[in-house]
């Protein structure tokens, strides 16, 4: 279907790169308008450029609450009001191989980009949706949230992140439950291994062909418990927020979507056939003993 964002005004946060560029590419294509913020200046200006009249790019740190009331206000000086928040933006913490080595240095900045940012941009974002402009705009929107499987599966280190994303989906059940009564859906897309700049383990700026070693050994990793043997791209994500932002979902809110290749599923190993093997091994010993 084309054109299912027409006539609406969209704001991507985190939208010059990864599942935000993505994101802002699909929803001008669908008809919207869309600002782009972001603190990547160069990327976001070029972003904004190559899209033309339908996007603007507006200089956002999530974490500030006077850029995320600037942000708001672009949106709604520049295009006429708000109809879509996407709160995208988001960062990872140490990786650390193990808690016991963390310093919890960045705690304070993950916890203000990765929960304090979208619950500033949703309130602000709201209280326009709620009564939207004076020129005849519907009140009501909708708000989505970028969490991560890191949120919905306890697992090793990277504590602060799993832990702020963790946050961000109650927050989003939560905020479906208050602003309900204004006509406002809020739902969470829960991404896995989404090949980003995010999710890079050294492959950025390394050698050539060091860097294709380490992408091969790292997606050996991330899809040994994956059922859709492929990495994610950036545009799995923004159809699901295509779908979300459009009528198309238009009786779900406080819906956390998993948008993750079958990660958390369950358990992909047939643990059964293996105390299969594991029985007929005893068995085998024994006969060979008694043998």
């Amino acid at each position: 279907m084309a054109g299912e964002l027409a006539g609406k005004v969209a704001v991507v946060t985190g939208g010059a790169s990864g599942i935000g560029r993505a994101t802002a590419d699909l929803f001008v294509a669908e008809g919207a308008k869309v600002v782009i913020a972001d603190i990547a200046d160069e990327a976001g200006e070029a972003l904004a450029a190559r899209l033309g009249a339908s996007a603007v790019y507006q200089r956002t740190d999530v974490s500030d609450p006077a850029a995320v009331e600037a942000m708001i206000a672009a949106a709604v000086s520049r295009f006429g009001g708000i109809d879509v928040l996407f709160n995208n933006a988001g960062m990872s913490c140490g990786a650390f191989p193990s808690f016991l080595d963390d310093t919890l240095e960045d705690f304070d900045r993950v916890m203000r980009v990765n929960v304090l940012g979208p619950m500033l941009a949703t309130r602000n974002a709201a209280r326009i949706m709620a009564r939207q402009g004076p020129d005849g705009r519907k009140a009501g929107g909708v708000i989505l949230n970028n969490a991560s499987i890191a949120g919905t599966l306890a697992g090793h280190a990277m504590m602060t992140y799993r832990a702020s994303k963790a946050a961000l989906i109650q927050f989003s059940k939560s905020s479906a439950i208050d602003l309900a009564r204004h006509g406002i859906r809020v739902n969470c897309i829960v991404p896995g291994h989404v090949r980003t700049e995010l999710s890079s383990f050294g492959e950025k700026g390394a050698e050539t062909g060091l860097a294709a070693r380490i992408e091969e050994g790292v997606n050996a990793v991330y899809l040994s418990n994956q059922l859709i043997k492929r990495r994610g791209e950036p545009e799995d994500v923004a159809q699901v927020a295509l779908f979300l932002a459009s009528e198309r979902s238009r009786h779900m809110t406080g819906a956390v979507i998993p948008v993750e290749g079958g990660v958390t599923v369950g358990d992909p190993v047939n643990h059964l056939e293996e105390i299969f093997e594991a029985r007929a091994a005893a068995f085998a010993s024994v006969e060979q003993v008694q043998g």
